[in-house]
């Protein structure tokens, strides 16, 4: 491995057709990856694409938190089958022994991806919270259970997330997890660095600025590079789908805004996923 994609979803069904291909490409580039999942289907298929590649492809897995109810239903996630689109009508209740079972997959290096998202909440807003507090808290005491870090997802809901890892952080290992796209501001940042959270950042850096001055502050072993395929794909790839091997301009951009070379970036960034999931090759 050269690069490393810390968050994509390469089994999800935008890929169903051309998955081997597509992470096939980024192997051949030096792209190793985590595919995350995002409920029971999904996990299970992370651990099933990473046995499937069994030399820097890994999973994480984990309860997303829009599917603890009634959620958006994304075609490129599920599919757009009757299925997929009745669960996404009820959602699921976390279920700690069927997620346990899976983590303890020796290709499973995380647990998530899990958080907060308050962005799509409708109806009763109170208990909707509630729901995804209480499978997120479960997941905390997962991934302590399993000594496997946290791949958080936040979204319009920072300061609930910081209060609840710092209401936990005797249930957080010693390398926590990492806030997966951060999208939080830098008094956000600063409290979950010192919780000891690293941070994955994706394409979005490529053609946004708003992120530069948050990255200058972060230091470099807390930095590491997505792409959280297919979405958001980065220059020169905006408007098509997104998928692995593009990490490497996520790379090239996340070395200018910090003053590294590229080698020097992908250095740094590889050595911190190493580090933070434990990786073994």
């Amino acid at each position: 491995m050269k690069y490393f994609d810390a968050h994509t979803h390469a089994h999800f069904s935008a890929f169903k057709d051309d998955w081997r291909q597509v992470i096939q490409r980024a192997l051949d580039q030096g792209v190793g990856m985590i595919n995350v999942g995002t409920q029971k289907d999904t996990s299970r298929g992370a651990v099933a694409t990473a046995h499937a590649f069994p030399e820097s492809v890994y999973a994480a897995v984990g309860l997303h938190p829009v599917h603890t109810d009634r959620s958006f239903h994304d075609a490129q996630e599920l599919g757009a089958t009757e299925d997929a689109e009745g669960f996404t009508s009820r959602g699921e209740e976390f279920d700690p022994a069927y997620y346990k079972q899976l983590a303890l997959d020796s290709r499973v290096v995380a647990i998530g991806e899990c958080g907060l998202d308050y962005f799509r909440i409708e109806g009763d807003m109170k208990e909707k919270k509630r729901r995804q507090k209480a499978a997120f808290e479960a997941q905390i005491a997962l991934a302590y259970e399993v000594q496997k870090p946290l791949m958080v997802h936040c979204r319009d809901a920072f300061p609930d997330l910081i209060d609840i890892l710092t209401a936990n952080r005797h249930s957080l290992n010693d390398t926590p997890g990492v806030i997966h796209f951060f999208t939080g501001t830098i008094e956000n940042a600063q409290k979950l660095l010192g919780l000891n959270f690293a941070f994955t950042f994706g394409g979005v850096i490529t053609f946004a600025r708003s992120y530069d001055e948050i990255l200058k502050m972060l230091p470099a072993d807390h930095i590491l590079s997505e792409t959280d395929a297919p979405y958001v794909s980065p220059e020169p790839y905006r408007g098509k789908r997104n998928e692995p091997a593009y990490v490497i301009e996520v790379v090239r951009k996340l070395a200018e805004i910090k003053g590294l070379t590229p080698e020097e970036m992908a250095a740094v960034i590889l050595a911190n996923a190493r580090k933070i999931f434990r990786l073994d090759q």
